[in-house]
């Protein structure tokens, strides 16, 4: 089954981590707050638990070309834990399985560059720093 689409001019952020359900609502409504435009496609679907970036690939791949999409962020465990709900960016096109993570703060620029194709996910992986985490290019 191919993963869910997402609405025009958004990114998927896919909740992959059901064991704290107010920390995917706190996520949820930063996300609601983080930019004046809707941003994400948010899916809970108990069927992604626990699903790793490998798991999603192999899912992607077997999707119809139509059906394919180039990359998603995932809620897991450390987006839900930490304070700025550090999503898990993971290119399923370009460079499948490569990663970095977004702190909210820094999402909804990065969804409206992907969803538009003005910039392309290594421009942001290759600006994150040592922590493998996205601060903003030169200013973070």
């Amino acid at each position: 089954m191919p993963l869910p689409q997402p609405h025009d001019l958004t990114t998927l952020v896919l909740r992959t981590d059901f064991g704290d359900d107010a920390a995917w609502e706190a996520l949820c409504a930063a996300l609601d707050g983080a930019d004046e435009h809707p941003c994400a496609t948010r899916v809970s679907d108990p069927r992604f638990a626990g699903a790793g970036v490998q798991a999603l690939l192999a899912e992607e791949s077997a999707a119809g070309e139509d059906e394919r999409i180039c990359e998603v962020f995932l809620a897991d465990a450390t987006a839900l834990a930490a304070p700025e709900h550090p999503l898990l960016a993971v290119d399923l096109y370009t460079e499948p399985g490569r990663t970095f993570r977004v702190p909210l703060r820094w999402y909804p620029e990065i969804s409206a560059n992907l969803s538009i194709a003005n910039m392309d996910f290594a421009e942001y992986a290759d600006a994150a720093d040592p922590s493998g985490t996205f601060r903003g290019f030169g200013d973070g």
